[in-house]
C-alpha cells in the first residue's frame, strides 16, 4: 500500500515551477504538472484551487527561501557568507528560480507588490553585509541588485559544473560587483558604441506592426495580446494585419528575429577594430549595454516569449542566442587565461544578468549605460 509523501505540496510546487519556467504561464497546464508529480489532476486541485494559485506560490518559492536563509544568518555575517548563502540556494533552485524574473507580468499587482517587498529585504541584507546604511543609497542599491543579478543568471541557462565551483564563480562575481566604485572606474576599450538602428527604409507597415506589438507583448504577455489590440495601435483593421503576418505567432517570431539580428549587428560593429583581448570584451560590453538600454522591450520579448514559439521557429533563435554567448566566451577566454570554457560561459551569463537587473532598477534610463558597463566588466573579472 502506497503512502502519500508528507512533502507532496512542496513536490507539486517544485514540479510546477519547472513547467512554468520551461513553457511559460499560459502554456503550462495543470494536467501536465499533475503528471510530472505522479498524481491525478483532481488530486492537484485539492492542493491548489486553480493554476494562478499554484503559479503565485511558485513565483514566491525562491525569494521565500532566500529571505528565510539570509534572515537566519547572524547579524555580523560578512558579505561573502551572505552572498554564498544566496548563491547556494539559487543554484539548488535554478530550474525554477527564474519564474519571477520573466513571468511576473502575469501576477496581480498585489501579489507582485508582496514579492517586491521580499526582494527589497534581501537587497537590504546584502547592503548591510557590505557595510551600507539601513536605508541604502541609490548606488548601494544598484550594486546589490547587480550582484544579485549575477547570481540569479544561473536560472537562465543550463551550463553545468560541480556545485561548489559554480557557487564559487557566482559568489566571487557578485563580490566583485559589490566592491565596484562605479563613479571612478572607466571600462576599457574604445568610446561609447551606439547600437545599430533600423534604417528609415525599414519603417514599412510590417515594421509599424512590430513596433506596436512589441510593447504590448512586453507589458501584457503574448498570450494576452490580440490582433485587435495590435491593429488598434497601428490604426488599421485587424484584417489588414494578415497581409503582412499570417498569425500572431508570426509577429512574435519576427520580433524575436529582429532582436537577434540587431544584437548581432551591434556586436559585429563593436568588434570591427577592438584592440587587445580586454578591450574587445570592453567593446562587447558597451555594445550589449547600449543595445539593451535602447531596445529593452525588444530584448524582454525576445527572451521571455521565445518558449511560446513553435519549434521550427524557436530553434534558430535559440541557436542565435548560443552563438552570441559563444562570442563572449571566446573573447573572455582570450582576456583571462585562468578560465576554462565552462567557467567563462557561467561568467558571461552572470555579466548579462547584471545588465538585466541593473537596467530594470534604473528603468533603462539614459545616462546609466557607462555605469552598467563597468558593473558588467567587474562581473567578468576584468
Amino acid at each position: 500500500m502506497s503512502t502519500r509523501p508528507r512533502n507532496r505540496r512542496q513536490l507539486i510546487v517544485e514540479a510546477a515551477g519547472k513547467v512554468f519556467s520551461e513553457r511559460g504561464y499560459h502554456a503550462a497546464s495543470m494536467e501536465q504538472i499533475a503528471t510530472d508529480v505522479g498524481i491525478t489532476a483532481a488530486a492537484l486541485y485539492r492542493h491548489f484551487p486553480g493554476k494562478y494559485d499554484l503559479f503565485r506560490e511558485c513565483a514566491n518559492l525562491l525569494i521565500d527561501h532566500l529571505l528565510e536563509a539570509v534572515s537566519g544568518l547572524p547579524d555580523d555575517a560578512d558579505l561573502e557568507r551572505v552572498l554564498r548563502t544566496i548563491a547556494e540556494l539559487t543554484v539548488d533552485h535554478r530550474s525554477y528560480g527564474g519564474i519571477y524574473r520573466w513571468e511576473s507580468r502575469y501576477l496581480s499587482a498585489e501579489d507582485l507588490g508582496e514579492i517586491r517587498v521580499k526582494v527589497d529585504r534581501v537587497v537590504r541584507r546584502v547592503v548591510a553585509a557590505a557595510g551600507g546604511a539601513p536605508d541604502p543609497s541609490a548606488e548601494e542599491r544598484l550594486r546589490a541588485v547587480a550582484a544579485l543579478g549575477a547570481i540569479g543568471s544561473i536560472t537562465t541557462h543550463h551550463a553545468t559544473m560541480a556545485r561548489r565551483r559554480l557557487v564559487d564563480l557566482l559568489a566571487e562575481a557578485a563580490l566583485r560587483v559589490i566592491a565596484t566604485d562605479v563613479t571612478t572606474t572607466p571600462p576599457p576599450g574604445p568610446g561609447r558604441t551606439h547600437p545599430v538602428e533600423e534604417s528609415p527604409a525599414s519603417r514599412t507597415r510590417s515594421a509599424e506592426i512590430l513596433a506596436a506589438a512589441i510593447p504590448l507583448f512586453a507589458r501584457d504577455g503574448f498570450a494576452n495580446v490580440t490582433l485587435g489590440h495590435i491593429a488598434e495601435v497601428v490604426g488599421v483593421a485587424p484584417s489588414a494585419l494578415y497581409r503582412h503576418y499570417p498569425s500572431k505567432v508570426d509577429i512574435l517570431a519576427a520580433a524575436c528575429l529582429q532582436a537577434a539580428t540587431m544584437l548581432d549587428l551591434s556586436v559585429r560593429e563593436a568588434l570591427r577594430d577592438p584592440g587587445d583581448a580586454t578591450a574587445a570584451v570592453g567593446a562587447l560590453a558597451r555594445a550589449y549595454v547600449g543595445y539593451s538600454f535602447r531596445h529593452h522591450l525588444l530584448t524582454q520579448v525576445g527572451t521571455a516569449e521565445i518558449a511560446g514559439l513553435p519549434e521550427p521557429l524557436r530553434t534558430p533563435l535559440i541557436r542565435a542566442q548560443r552563438e552570441h554567448v559563444a562570442v563572449w566566451e571566446d573573447h573572455l577566454l582570450a582576456a583571462r587565461d585562468d578560465l576554462d570554457p565552462r567557467s567563462a560561459r557561467v561568467l558571461v551569463h552572470a555579466g548579462l544578468g547584471v545588465v538585466a537587473e541593473s537596467g530594470r532598477l534604473l528603468h533603462w534610463g539614459d545616462g546609466n549605460e557607462e555605469t552598467v558597463t563597468v558593473l558588467l566588466m567587474r562581473a567578468l573579472g576584468l
